[in-house]
């Protein structure tokens, strides 16, 4: 991991894989954490290096909720969430291959300040280990967002039922956040239109235009909107994601979701972002930033590496100077 982002130092700002703030938010087989202080040296020893290589690095704090399987939490507890919705639509990777989701476990509503107190430590252990800041992962169907979307909110206290009570969750999580590393260290990511991991909403327009403007007047770092312009015929929103929420959001705003050099470039030049980020592509090119630069082509990447094994597919990309 200390070769891999050291690599792609040269990168504006790294936001990492998803790291669960405790071992309950645990998603996968093989991800990070950040809630011991055995992490935080691991961490560490990655920090100091992009550092050392002159790069910027944000941890990207993610909790699965009910994205996660018994035999990857502790004492095989049921995974939690804020009512007892499953996904149905996928399965969950396990130590022996892919399984059903399980029903989750609906959160007491006494247990819901200790998840958002598991994230404030994380925070501060992000300081620990050297990070310049935090991101949440409110998307894609992790708990933050599990608690905005209709789908899979069914609530009726004051955590489900009205946006204000939909966004509670998320709003107290980045509060915590910013109480630990000031709001200008602090990264949101949603992803308005996303349907993975059974990520629905009765009007995702409306729902995620209230979290923005929730988030607009806090002064954080930015908003990063995950938009995908692949989407499967017939399950694309009646609404670019990335627009939508531009108009409401009045800060830093950073997008991203399969752009090319030319497509990220007149998004800036037309303001509709301040900022593109890169995922796929700078797994299989490591100096991205350059090859962007020059215009150059960009190496394919191994989808069948992304998530696991050695490294091969992980840090074994050429740069251009090792393909000539």
């Amino acid at each position: 991991m200390v070769e891999y982002y050291t690599q792609r130092a040269s990168a504006g700002l790294i936001i990492t894989e998803g790291t669960h703030p405790s071992p309950m938010g645990r998603g996968y087989t093989t991800c990070p954490g950040l809630h011991n202080q055995e992490q935080v040296g691991g961490w560490r020893k990655v920090t100091d290096a992009v550092h050392a290589a002159g790069g910027r690095i944000f941890v990207q704090l993610m909790h699965a909720g009910r994205v996660s399987h018994s035999s990857l939490l502790p004492n095989h507890a049921r995974p939690i969430a804020p009512s007892a919705v499953p996904v149905v639509s996928e399965e969950v990777h396990v130590w022996d291959g892919k399984v059903p989701f399980e029903i989750p476990r609906p959160l007491e509503l006494s247990e819901i300040p200790e998840i958002v107190e598991e994230f404030r430590r994380a925070a501060e252990l992000s300081i620990e280990a050297g990070f310049d800041g935090v991101e949440l992962h409110a998307a894609t169907g992790y708990l933050p967002n599990q608690f905005q979307v209709s789908g899979s909110n069914q609530r009726t206290d004051a955590y489900g039922g009205t946006l204000e009570n939909r966004t509670r969750f998320t709003l107290e999580v980045v509060n915590a956040l910013c109480k630990v590393r000031g709001a200008e260290q602090i990264g949101v990511k949603i992803a308005p239109g996303f349907t993975v991991n059974d990520t629905f909403d009765d009007n995702p327009a409306e729902t995620y235009t209230y979290v923005a403007k929730a988030l607009s007047p806090l002064g954080l770092a930015y908003l990063h909107v995950g938009y995908n312009q692949g989407y499967a015929r017939g399950t694309a929103p009646n609404f670019n994601p990335i627009d939508l929420l531009r108009t409401v959001y009045q800060g830093t705003l950073l997008a991203v979701g399969g752009f090319d050099r030319q497509q990220g470039d007149e998004a800036i030049t037309s303001r509709r972002a301040d900022a593109i980020v890169f995922g796929r592509p700078f797994i299989s090119n490591p100096d991205l930033v350059e090859r962007l630069r020059l215009n150059a082509p960009l190496s394919k990447g191994d989808i069948r590496t992304f998530y696991g094994g050695s490294e091969h597919g992980y840090t074994d990309y050429p740069t251009l100077p090792q393909l000539h």
